[in-house]
């Protein structure tokens, strides 16, 4: 394996574990600041909103330049931005801090997936992606849990400085690492981004991507004060939570590709969706309750983002099929749709605690799932009436 792969693993680890780690910390962030939870819920938001702008606009704008001067940009702003949040002196300049870092992440993904597959032969360019998106997963299993520990026992400010290190580390092994010239098909322009959203079909498995997360978005935002305020555990706890949610989701990634595989990828996500409103309305019930509460959290790790493999291979196989010249593209939006849920998400919930309270989260969240069900449902149909088999609809030819 390439040293400069793993320089891009240790980059996406950073990245996933600043985009997560807020979740366990919104407590003591409002605390902190004099803010109520909903404000805070908004660093959720306003840090996904960055990301899913990031993504296809500055990737478009950026595309003439070299890629590895553009990754040490990145890095550098992604450490500047925690730097920022970690001196933070109010709630503005924090804001400000999460949507800096939001940007660089958009288009670190875009850019990085290129960059990974430019350092191996092409027979292993799939695995080479997969190696350096293990840095998120990773992320969720152990750096956000880590960072959420830090934050409870150090102050919130010393998760970001943390952070802010691995910034560095992945600067510096990017610099050294990254060979210099790396050849790249400039990214597509943003009038071709437009063409593909105004596919229909494209346009619901976005749709499907964005409510679906969402719906489970809505109580994840709040987990955290869920779990002290609702559950009853103490601040220091929420880490260990944090912990077995992030170890279930690393085994539901694999559950949801196989099921993907095995199935297809619309009755998988049929099946994907449908248990996670069953568990965030379970959620409803057992919160209260600690062990019970956390037992649900270790089902609902394995069922929340075990729809990613899914997704993206249904996202591909209908753009190779409406928008064969854009199918980059159209992935990429599917990524930028995932960010869009995730910051209407942190956005509605906000509402609903301040008007109704943090106990209602869950079932409003089980609630958008479903709809997100009824989308996957109707594309089966529409793939049916079009003669499309269902496991046709998500194989994915050689190359992808």
């Amino acid at each position: 394996m390439p040293i400069a792969l793993l320089a891009l693993t240790l980059s996406a680890f950073a990245i996933g574990t600043t985009e997560f780690v807020i979740v366990g910390l919104l407590p003591t962030v409002a605390a902190d600041l004099s803010i109520s939870i909903p404000s805070a819920g908004l660093l959720v938001s306003l840090y996904a909103l960055g990301v899913a702008v990031g993504a296809p606009v500055l990737t478009a704008l950026t595309g003439k330049l070299p890629r590895k001067a553009l990754l040490l940009a990145l890095m550098a702003l992604f450490t500047a931005g925690n730097l920022l949040a970690w001196q933070a002196p109010s709630y503005e300049t924090l804001v400000a801090a999460r949507i800096l870092t939001g940007l660089a992440h958009g288009v670190f993904f875009s850019i990085g997936s290129t960059i990974a597959t430019g350092l191996v032969p092409r027979e292993k360019a799939a695995s080479a992606i997969a190696i350096m998106f293990t840095g998120l997963t990773v992320a969720l299993v152990t750096g956000v849990p880590l960072g959420t520990f830090i934050g409870q026992h150090f102050g919130w400010r010393e998760t970001f400085l943390a952070v802010a290190a691995l910034g560095v580390v992945s600067f510096i092994g990017s610099a050294l690492f990254v060979p210099r010239h790396l050849a790249h098909t400039p990214p597509a322009s943003l009038l071709q981004q437009a063409k593909v959203l105004a596919e229909p079909r494209l346009l619901l498995v976005y749709a499907k991507t964005a409510i679906g997360y969402g719906g489970t978005f809505i109580p994840f935002t709040f987990l955290a004060p869920i779990l002290t305020d609702i559950s009853g555990f103490s601040a220091s706890a929420v880490g260990w939570v944090m912990l077995v949610y992030g170890a279930s989701v690393a085994v539901g990634n694999l559950w949801g590709g196989k099921l993907a595989d095995r199935l297809g990828p619309i009755p998988a996500l049929r099946i994907i969706f449908a248990l996670l409103a069953a568990v965030l309305l379970l959620l409803q019930f057992t919160a209260p309750h600690p062990w019970l509460a956390v037992g649900t959290v270790l089902l609902w790790g394995a069922v929340a983002f075990g729809n990613v493999p899914g997704l993206q291979v249904y996202v591909v196989k209908q753009a190779e099929r409406f928008t064969p010249q854009a199918v980059d593209v159209a992935s990429g939006l599917n990524i930028a749709a995932f960010n869009l849920g995730i910051a209407g998400a942190a956005w509605a919930g906000g509402l609903i605690v301040t008007h109704w309270g943090l106990q209602h989260t869950p079932w409003i969240g089980a609630l958008v799932v479903l709809v997100s069900l009824a989308l996957t449902h109707w594309s089966g149909v529409l793939d049916r009436r079009s003669g499309i088999p269902v496991r046709a609809a998500g194989v994915v030819p050689a190359g992808h």
